[in-house]
């Protein structure tokens, strides 16, 4: 259980499997804060994969808001449901399918947060501005950069300002036999902008 109001739950305190990724701790974190949650909101979280996004937002959110979790694979179905039972979360609601033909058919949202997409991230993006409520944040989190020029070019044509993009790369500690060194992570491009 977490018991802070804090994001940035540990990655090893979420059930996991080898095939379904999973947004680290800290990248996560910075994809919650752009996405400035409050309770009451309605939230998706495009390409679940473990659901670690969907339960921080979740408890976010609180009990007044919800999110709505989608992923098209089964496995990463499964485990978000796990991770949403682990953590005691009533709020979530978990939609297996392809995100292009099932946002179309969700209520407006408040945040929508893109992570895994198969290659359909631009398509997305696209579909989410009309999902979107005036004033409502985007969140994308991005590791190819084939696929943060998309996204560039698509929000520069639709209804967003203040397109921010950050760029981490975050190294995190191991022992060694003769002390402590720094393992780098593949770096990570989050974008977030607000819809007019």
């Amino acid at each position: 259980m977490w018991d802070f109001k804090t994001p940035g739950i540990p990655d090893e305190n979420f059930e996991r499997a080898e095939k379904v990724p999973i947004t680290k701790e800290e990248v996560r974190t910075i994809q919650i804060s752009k996405a400035r949650l409050k309770p009451g909101q309605t939230v998706y979280d495009v390409g679940c994969g473990s659901g670690s996004i969907s339960v921080e937002a979740g408890l976010q959110v609180e009990s007044s808001g919800k999110v709505l979790a989608i992923d098209h694979d089964e496995n990463a179905i499964e485990l978000t449901n796990k991770n949403i039972q682990k953590f005691g979360l009533s709020n979530i609601s978990v939609i297996f399918g392809d995100a292009k033909e099932k946002i179309q058919d969700l209520e407006p949202a408040d945040v929508i947060i893109i992570g895994g997409t198969g290659g359909d991230t631009r398509d997305i993006v696209e579909l989410s501005e009309n999902k979107l409520k005036s004033g409502g944040r985007i969140v994308i989190g991005v590791i190819l950069i084939e696929t943060l020029y998309s996204v560039l070019q698509i929000l520069d044509k639709l209804q967003f300002e203040s397109i921010d993009i950050t760029q981490v790369t975050i190294s995190k500690s191991r022992k060694t036999s003769t002390g402590t060194m720094m393992l780098a992570r593949n770096p990570v491009t989050v974008i977030s902008a607000t819809r007019v």
